[in-house]
């Protein structure tokens, strides 16, 4: 049987108007493979946000001292998907909000959850469906997600993009991103693309 993911109470249509959000859920190949099949999304952007260019490179983030955090950049079309969606998709499928600086057996502050905001409607709605979810106890443990301006967005090396569709029989994309692709299949049929199995 599926879970039900509250949607969210409030929606402001200046949420959509960038077309476009940031979002860290852990390892950026996981959180890339569940929004790629979602329709209304127009591309999605494994990358690194919150530190520096000069350090913006997996072997240095990876060492969790770069204050980067591994993130997609998520461009969409507000007249197919909406922002509220968007939201239930993060907290209900794509991660473990209640996890600090880390998701599993992925450790340390590149892990984190974290949603980078370009306007300050996508940043009350983020903090409304927090509350609600809070309210509505969804999850057992308090949800730690940072909420934050995003400042720079560096587009990560080529052979992290799409990784999930490209390495399917990969060991962790077996184990840790799979599940949530199948979990997005099961929560929100609606909300996929069409012909996605």
């Amino acid at each position: 049987m599926a879970v039900s993911v509250p949607v969210p109470e409030w929606q402001d249509p200046e949420a959509d108007a960038p077309g476009r959000i940031v979002l860290a859920g852990g390892c950026f190949w996981c959180v890339e493979g569940v929004y790629r099949d979602l329709h209304g999304v127009l591309s999605v952007t494994s990358g690194y946000t919150g530190g520096t260019a000069a350090d913006a490179d997996y072997k240095r983030v990876c060492s969790g001292a770069t204050g980067h955090a591994e993130a997609v950049d998520l461009r969409y079309d507000p007249k197919a998907l909406h922002f509220g969606q968007i939201l239930q998709v993060f907290f209900g499928v794509a991660h473990d909000p209640t996890q600090k600086d880390r998701q599993g057996n992925d450790i340390g502050r590149q892990y984190r959850s974290a949603i980078f905001f370009l306007n300050d409607a996508q940043a009350d709605m983020i903090r409304a469906y927090i509350a609600q979810l809070e309210r509505e106890r969804y999850f057992v443990q308090p949800i730690v997600t940072e909420i934050e301006p995003l400042e720079a967005f560096y587009t990560a090396e080529d052979y992290h993009q799409d990784y999930a569709r490209r390495n399917p029989e990969q060991p962790y994309i077996c184990a840790v991103a799979q599940p949530k692709i199948r979990a997005l299949a099961q929560i929100f049929p609606q909300y996929r693309k069409k012909g996605d199995t």
